[in-house]
């Protein structure tokens, strides 16, 4: 199996406060792979280093046998390395169609030619796409809607259909369900089972260890910015060292 991202020797500091020191992680090509630890750990930290958000002070992070240190977020973007963000970064005021065809249209133009603003009547095809990228995650009916105006969970399907729009190599997702009722989780879980089996590689930063050992097919877990264990969710899920600094602290919630 090939490896789509790896994060060799990564380290960075904020100021006296150590972020991530020396993490390495091999993301093979059409895998899911989580990465869990507790708040403060580092893992925003870690995918910010990702996609040219924040450059790592030493390490490499190579993502398809390019080197992305250095390299603007929207290069990055444009090669293949797509982020669905914690809290959904969508456009409030557009209907959900206009929210799915602005990155639809940025990624096909570059970021220095694309117009927000073109008539979606000459963009058939783009049109057609999107309607497809809402209907993968259950809104195409509502695609006149403001998207100010619906749900929280409906909010988060919103922006995952505005990076699956994009056709990632590789999707990056902060804590999909945060914030949803178990309803709305579940039907996020299915959602993301359907894009696995399309053969996605994806990663995952999640607190909800229903929706990790649901979707994961190998787990990293982070503590005080390292990696302290690597393995498959049966792997994780018996480590003594991810019990006593994260998983006995959640199931006991």
């Amino acid at each position: 199996m090939s490896i789509v991202l790896e994060i060799k020797g990564v380290n960075k500091t904020f100021g006296g406060l150590k972020a991530l020191t020396d993490v390495n992680l091999k993301i093979e090509e059409g895998k899911t792979h989580a990465i869990i630890g507790p708040n403060g750990a580092g893992k925003s930290t870690l995918l910010n280093c990702c996609i040219g958000k924040l450059i790592p002070d030493s390490g490499s992070v190579t993502f398809n046998g390019q080197d992305m240190i250095g390299k603007q977020p929207y290069e990055i973007n444009h090669a293949g390395m797509v982020r669905v963000f914690q809290t959904p970064e969508i456009f409030p005021e557009l209907s959900l169609l206009e929210n799915v065809v602005i990155p639809a249209l940025a990624k096909r133009d570059g970021i220095f030619k694309f117009n927000p603003f073109k008539m979606l009547s000459n963009e058939t095809e783009i049109h057609d796409q999107a309607m497809r990228a809402l209907a993968d995650v259950g809104l195409d009916k509502f695609h006149q809607k403001n998207a100010g105006s619906i749900s929280r969970g409906d909010k988060r399907r919103l922006e995952l259909a505005m990076g699956l729009i994009q056709n990632p190599t590789l999707l990056l997702l902060d804590e999909p369900t945060a914030g949803m009722a178990r309803h709305d989780t579940n039907q996020t879980i299915d959602l993301l089972k359907k894009i696995k089996d399309r053969g996605m590689t994806k990663i995952i930063i999640e607190h909800d260890m229903h929706v990790v050992f649901s979707l994961a097919d190998h787990i990293s877990v982070l503590a005080q910015g390292c990696i302290i264990a690597s393995g498959t969710p049966d792997e994780i899920r018996n480590n003594p060292k991810v019990k006593e600094a994260y998983l006995g602290e959640t199931e006991d919630e």
